[in-house]
Formats: structure tokens, C-alpha cells, sequence
């Protein structure tokens, strides 16, 4: 494996870094702006880094590095989860699935399935602990228990996170929130069931 310059080693010391703290690798702009170069600069690390072996990336996509050599044999083993754009926590969101990057969590934490990551917006559940601006994320199922936090499509159109009740000729999403009321429907489609939240303090 070829060797690496200074620079190259402190920009994959700076991804491992960004990685271990978020959960998700840095852009070439927030790269740029650690640097203090620019993002043609940057960029170039990247490429080397990848011409190299150390990493490997999307160029099509914000988010997707991945970094190859390990340093600690004994990590834990990662997966990586997309994130689909917005899921409102207060009114329902028309959204389309708007693809934002991979979020990197350790397979222990999560266990088998298939998952997908949501930016959560609004208040509504706060009172469960999900905050406007925290990242859900999704086992991907299409059914759910009574009592169930799920992403939910109403009416073939807007996304909703709620807690799911089905009643006798309905399903009840209620909020964690007294200031929103329950909504009612019959045209429900659950698309997947919350397994964890990740914040960010900073």
C-alpha cells in the first residue's frame, strides 16, 4: 500500500475523526473549511486518498466515504444506512424519498434488518425525547403493533411520524405532543418502525 504525505495522512485522520463523532463522514466543504483550503483542494485529498486505497467514495453523492484501513482490528463492524430526506414530527410532510447521504452506525447497536434514516421536523413527539433536527432511524417494516412509533405515508402523499393505534375501522396516529391532536385515517401505509434516534450537541 502506497505511503501517504503529511497532509493526506491528517485529512484521513480528520475523516476518521468526523466519523466517530457523527456517525457520517464530513463533505468536501466541511473538509475544506477544517483546512482552511478550498474545495478543488480538498477534493484532490480525497482523490489521492481513493487513488490510494485508504478510502473509497460516491463522487455523485454527499457523504458516501468510507474509509478502508482500519486502524483498530478489534471495531465494531459498521453499516451504512441512507438517509432519505424529512419525516415531519408536527403536521405531515409531502415529501419525495430526497436522498441525503449515508449515515455510518455499528451493526451491534442495530442488529439484522434492513434500515433507512429519516431528518426528523418538529415538536411533536418531544415529549418521547424525538427533537426537531434528531436523525431517526427505521427498522423497514410495513406493518406495526398498537403503541409502535412508525414513518407513516397518509394518503399516498404525506409522511408523518407517530405513534400507531389501529381501532375498529381506522388507525389513530397520535402525537407525544398534547398541542397536536390525533390524526385519524383509513389510507395508511406504514413504511417502517423507529429502532434509535442520533443527535448531535453540536
Amino acid at each position: 500500500m502506497k505511503e501517504l504525505t503529511k497532509r493526506q495522512e491528517e485529512t484521513l485522520e480528520y475523516i476518521r475523526a468526523f466519523i466517530d463523532k457523527h456517525n457520517y463522514p464530513p463533505t468536501i466543504r466541511e473538509m475544506a473549511a477544517s483546512f482552511n483550503i478550498s474545495v478543488k483542494g480538498a477534493y484532490d485529498h480525497i482523490k489521492a486518498l481513493e487513488k490510494k486505497g485508504r478510502i473509497k467514495c460516491d463522487g455523485n453523492r454527499s457523504r458516501t466515504i468510507e474509509i478502508l484501513d482500519k486502524k483498530k482490528t478489534d471495531e465494531p463492524e459498521t453499516i451504512q444506512i441512507p438517509i432519505l430526506g424529512k419525516v415531519a414530527a408536527g403536521k405531515p410532510l409531502f415529501a419525495e424519498e430526497n436522498y441525503d447521504g449515508m449515515l455510518n452506525m455499528p451493526s451491534t447497536r442495530l442488529g439484522s434488518g434492513k434500515f433507512f434514516a429519516l431528518h426528523v421536523a418538529g415538536d411533536s413527539m418531544q415529549d418521547v425525547g424525538i427533537l426537531d433536527g434528531d436523525v431517526a432511524i427505521f427498522t423497514q417494516k410495513n406493518s406495526a403493533e398498537n403503541g409502535d412509533i412508525v414513518v407513516a405515508m397518509i394518503n399516498d402523499e404525506a409522511y408523518t411520524l407517530k405513534r400507531f393505534y389501529r381501532e375498529k375501522n381506522r388507525i389513530k396516529l397520535k402525537a407525544e405532543n398534547p398541542v397536536y391532536p390525533p390524526i385519524y385515517t383509513q389510507n395508511v401505509k406504514v413504511l417502517g418502525k423507529l429502532k434509535c434516534i442520533v443527535r448531535d450537541y453540536d
